[in-house]
């Protein structure tokens, strides 16, 4: 099996997300022409208790009819596993013979939650894969073991609203460093993109700007809009230059041919596991054509 095949679920373009609301499928269309690399249908916290049978309903029904190859990752965000909404999300997602490419995992704690799934999935024959959220205290304590609980998971995301929340701390960079530090740190030891949460300050464009670098430097691989608006910005941030797409070919190009665990380039030593990088940045590049 080639590096490529074997990276090939998870090296593609996360650069961004944004949240489409399961109980408005009409609204779908629009956000998976917004420019962001991950539409997320919503039916967890953006829907309402008395909406929720509805939400997916409508959510399970997009997915009957065959989607386009545009690129764009379509995930379901389901209620929590450890609640009857929960249940009932999964339950619909085991019924059908259409199910999401992906699901969100939202408020998890243990791993046992994610295994949980996967067995359920694969039980049933869904090749479904798994995002899930890391926003409570006790996911963040076992945030290692989650990450490499489960074949099926692609992305950790950080959601920093409830994780600062549960913290006791104020939602901003300085007080959930240690967090996100923690998150990406995990996403890495298993080979995982990990995406930064929305920025909330629709107006703030620079602040948007300022937070997607910060959260780049410091690992991750995207972050989450709240507004199409936003798209744009998160997309250049996290999008690479000329001079590293070019990079990653070479490297890429000279594995390939060694065939070996590591090679030198411009006199640098490089080794085999920066490759799930490297074709991360081409998914990238193939994703805005260049």
């Amino acid at each position: 099996m080639s590096i490529k095949t074997m990276t090939a679920h998870i090296s593609r373009s996360r650069r961004s997300f944004i949240f489409s609301p399961g109980l408005r499928p009409e609204m779908f269309p629009k956000a998976l022409a917004s420019g962001a690399d991950i539409v997320c249908l919503e039916l967890e916290d953006g829907i309402a208790p008395k909406d929720k049978d509805s939400a997916r309903a409508l959510t399970m029904k997009l997915f009957e009819t065959p989607h386009l190859e545009d690129s764009v990752e379509r995930i379901v965000r389901i209620n929590c596993i450890r609640e009857s909404f929960g249940m009932a999300d999964v339950q619909a997602v085991l019924a059908t013979s259409h199910p999401p490419p992906a699901i969100m995992m939202p408020k998890v704690r243990t791993p046992d939650e994610v295994v949980l799934l996967d067995d359920l999935l694969t039980e049933r024959g869904h090749k479904t894969r798994l995002h899930v959220i890391i926003e409570t205290n006790r996911a963040l304590e076992a945030v290692v073991e989650i990450a490499h609980c489960s074949p099926r998971i692609d992305a950790l995301f950080f959601g920093g609203v409830d994780m600062a929340a549960e913290l006791r701390c104020q939602n901003a960079w300085e007080p959930l460093l240690y967090a996100r530090s923690r998150v990406v740190h995990a996403a890495a030891s298993a080979g995982l993109d990990v995406i930064d949460v929305p920025y909330l300050d629709l107006e703030n464009t620079q602040g948007l700007i300022t937070a997607a670098k910060q959260a780049k430097a410091l690992g991750f691989s995207g972050k989450g809009a709240i507004h199409p608006k936003q798209i744009a910005a998160i997309n250049e941030v996290f999008t690479p230059s000329a001079e590293e797409i070019a990079r990653a070919q070479r490297i890429i190009r000279s594995f390939e041919e060694a065939n070996t665990g590591l090679v030198v380039i411009d006199g640098k030593l490089i080794e085999k596991p920066v490759l799930r990088e490297m074709y991360r940045i081409l998914a990238i590049a193939e994703r805005i054509g260049a």
